[in-house]
């Protein structure tokens, strides 16, 4: 863009020197340079923390499938990379097992409660001891837990999609035996996390709530509106975690701060695939006279999308 308003201002003053509007003496001469420097110094510089742009990523987040219980699958009805909703079986376990100790524990508490029952008649009659009494509730009240867990096992046997999304990189089959270890990738889909890289130094203006313009590659062409969601305030370089070693001295870098965005349009941003980067400006409450160069300038990057696969 610089270039483009330097090349319009040396044509007018080539023109306004062909008419002899102006003298072409040393002024003029080096006034380009001047202009240059002008544009540099008063547009152009300010324009990265007033209208900051930066590369941004469509992000999902992926959830891990573990079953809760061991056992041999006896069916995959989920089909790899096709959309699922929350609640559908992913994948079903052998129940037999795990049904069989549902019914040993209901017929132990059957049994149980009866002689608790006889029990409390035989001590409402003064022929029982309370003790007597007390130990059969008590043994009622364990078998009772035991069969809560017992029909929560037997329920985990169904393994069910934990939201919207789809099941990518599926290797399970009918046949495979499955632990309390990863058996799955589940991509969420109910939530699109955009995220944009701004340089620190250009970052210090940035607020939620800011205007967003986004342009992707996926989508060449075309630009996208959204507004600032959140700063994230923490970028691994500048995280301690606990150890017992001493402070380990690093290479110190400036690394960028990421900024959560929204898209005004939420189908778009649904329909875009984890991954999709692109580029993407934020418009601060600063420097208002370079807004619009920075329109022009992602649009140029969008319109080169078409053939710039960089």
């Amino acid at each position: 863009m610089i270039v483009v308003l330097l090349n319009t201002y040396l044509a007018l003053l080539f023109i306004l020197v062909k008419l002899r509007v102006i003298p072409f003496n040393l002024f003029w001469k080096v006034s380009p340079a001047i202009v240059f420097v002008l544009l540099m110094v008063g547009l152009f510089i300010p324009m990265n923390w007033g209208a900051p742009q930066g590369p941004v990523l469509v992000v999902r987040n992926s959830v891990a499938v573990i079953p809760d219980v061991a056992g041999e699958v006896t069916d995959v009805p989920a089909k790899a990379n096709q959309p699922l909703k929350a609640g559908d079986v992913l994948f079903k376990i052998d129940p037999v097992p795990f049904q069989a100790q549902v019914d040993t524990i209901a017929a132990q508490l059957a049994f149980q409660e009866t002689r608790l029952a006889e029990m409390s008649q035989l001590q409402a009659r003064g022929t029982g001891r309370t003790f007597d009494v007390e130990e059969r509730q008590a043994s009622v009240d364990q078998l009772k837990a035991q069969l809560v867990s017992a029909k929560w096992n037997l329920e985990k046997t169904i393994v069910r999609a934990p939201a919207d999304g789809y099941v990518t990189n599926l290797a399970l089959r009918k046949g495979a035996r499955v632990a309390t270890s990863p058996v799955m990738a589940f991509i969420d889909t109910s939530d699109t996390i955009i995220g944009a890289e701004i340089n620190q130094i250009d970052a210090r203006y940035i607020a939620p709530g800011q205007a967003v313009e986004a342009t992707f590659k996926y989508a060449p062409g075309q630009v996208f509106t959204g507004k600032v969601e959140s700063i994230l305030q923490a970028i691994a370089t500048g995280q301690t975690q606990v150890s017992g070693a001493a402070v380990t001295p690093v290479s110190i870098q400036s690394s960028p701060f990421v900024v959560r965005v929204r898209l005004d349009d939420q189908a778009i941003a649904a329909s875009l695939p984890a991954g999709a980067a692109g580029d993407a400006a934020i418009f601060t409450d600063r420097v208002k006279a370079a807004h619009m160069i920075r329109r022009v300038l992602l649009r140029q990057i969008a319109i080169t999308n078409y053939v710039n696969p960089f």
